[in-house]
C-alpha cells in the first residue's frame, strides 16, 4: 500500500522550480518506502513518469514508464524504471518537436523539442550505476522528467506560443490524423 498523501504539485508551486538534492542514502527506509509509493502512484495516475518534485519531494529522483494508453497510444512499452542522481553524459545534435503533457500541467499539450538519443548514468533502485542510451519516444520521456529536477517544466522548452494547445483540441487532432 502507498502513501494516499501524494498529490501531484500544479504549476505555480515554488518546488516545481527548484533544483532538485541529490540522493545520499538510496539503501534507507526512508528512500526505499518512497520509490515503492511512488512507483504505484504513477502508474494510477497512468502517466510515463513522473519526478519527485512533482509530489513536493525535492530530491533527485523520476520514474519513467512508458506504455500505450488513449494520450501515447504508439507509446513503447517499457518495465517502470526508478531514475536515481541521473546524468545526461551525451546527446544527439539532432533535436525534433514532439507533443508532450505534464501531470503538474494538466490538460495542456505542447510541441517541445528534444534531442533524438540521449546517453545517460544514473543509479537503480538497488543503488547500481545504470548507463545506458535512449532514442525517440523514451529519450523524449527521460528529458522531461529530467528537466523536473532542473526546475523546468516541458513549457519553458516550446519555442513558439502557437505550438501549446488544450488537451481537448490536441485529442481531436491526433485522431483525425
Amino acid at each position: 500500500m502507498y502513501d494516499k498523501n501524494l498529490q501531484i504539485l500544479l504549476l505555480g508551486n515554488p518546488t516545481l522550480r527548484k533544483i532538485a538534492q541529490p540522493v545520499v542514502d538510496i539503501a534507507s527506509n526512508h528512500t526505499q518506502s518512497f520509490l515503492k509509493d511512488l512507483l504505484q502512484f504513477v502508474n494510477d495516475q497512468n502517466g510515463m513518469g513522473i519526478a519527485a518534485p512533482q509530489v513536493g519531494i525535492s530530491e533527485r529522483i523520476f520514474i519513467m514508464c512508458s506504455k500505450p494508453n488513449s494520450r501515447y497510444p504508439y507509446a513503447p512499452e517499457m518495465e517502470p524504471t526508478v531514475v536515481i542522481n541521473p546524468e545526461i553524459t551525451w546527446f544527439s545534435p539532432e533535436a525534433k518537436k514532439g507533443w508532450e503533457g505534464c501531470l503538474s500541467v494538466p490538460g495542456v499539450r505542447a510541441l517541445v523539442p528534444r534531442h533524438t538519443s540521449i546517453k545517460v548514468r544514473f543509479l537503480s533502485q538497488l543503488g547500481d550505476v545504470i548507463e545506458t542510451e535512449y532514442s525517440g519516444f523514451l529519450a523524449r520521456i527521460f528529458q522531461h522528467e529530467f528537466d523536473h529536477l532542473q526546475g523546468k517544466v516541458f513549457l519553458d522548452r516550446v519555442e513558439n506560443s502557437l505550438e501549446i494547445m488544450m488537451e481537448q483540441e490536441w485529442l481531436k487532432m491526433i485522431n483525425q490524423s
